[in-house]
């Protein structure tokens, strides 16, 4: 079980890593359930030397450590753990993942259309409209 500490720290640890922010993370809903992923996957102790590196340069992060960011940041934007056995957490994880957010689409087969929409023509984009 996690302390809410150790979930805050994971949380600011999370923020750095994807560049999304603590609401943003939250609203996932997924904090917890990637802080215990993480703790499983990396251990507890290279998960407390990661949080505790948390603030600094990444680029002083040793290999170990970088590799443990780069799982927990694919993690957060894909909802997948990469290895040893690469793994999706869960359909809520997938259609969670940040990718997603950032390029302002929902995860595929995650929003149905409804019967028939698939002969609608496409809408236009708000941000784009008129740029075309």
């Amino acid at each position: 079980m996690q302390t809410t500490d150790e979930t805050a720290d994971f949380t600011v640890l999370s923020q750095e890593l994807t560049g999304f922010d603590a609401a943003a993370l939250r609203g996932t809903g997924l904090a917890g359930t990637y802080l215990a992923v993480a703790a499983e996957q990396l251990g507890r102790d290279r998960l407390r030397r990661l949080l505790e590196a948390s603030g600094g340069p990444l680029g002083e992060l040793d290999d170990d450590l970088l590799g443990a960011a780069r799982a927990l940041t694919l993690l957060w934007y894909t909802g997948s753990w990469p290895e040893p056995s690469p793994f999706v957490v869960s359909a809520r994880a997938y259609a969670e993942g940040l990718v997603w957010k950032a390029a302002g689409l929902a995860a595929p087969a995650t929003a149905p259309g409804g019967y028939g929409s698939w002969a609608d023509s496409p809408s236009s984009s708000p941000s784009r409209a008129g740029s075309l």
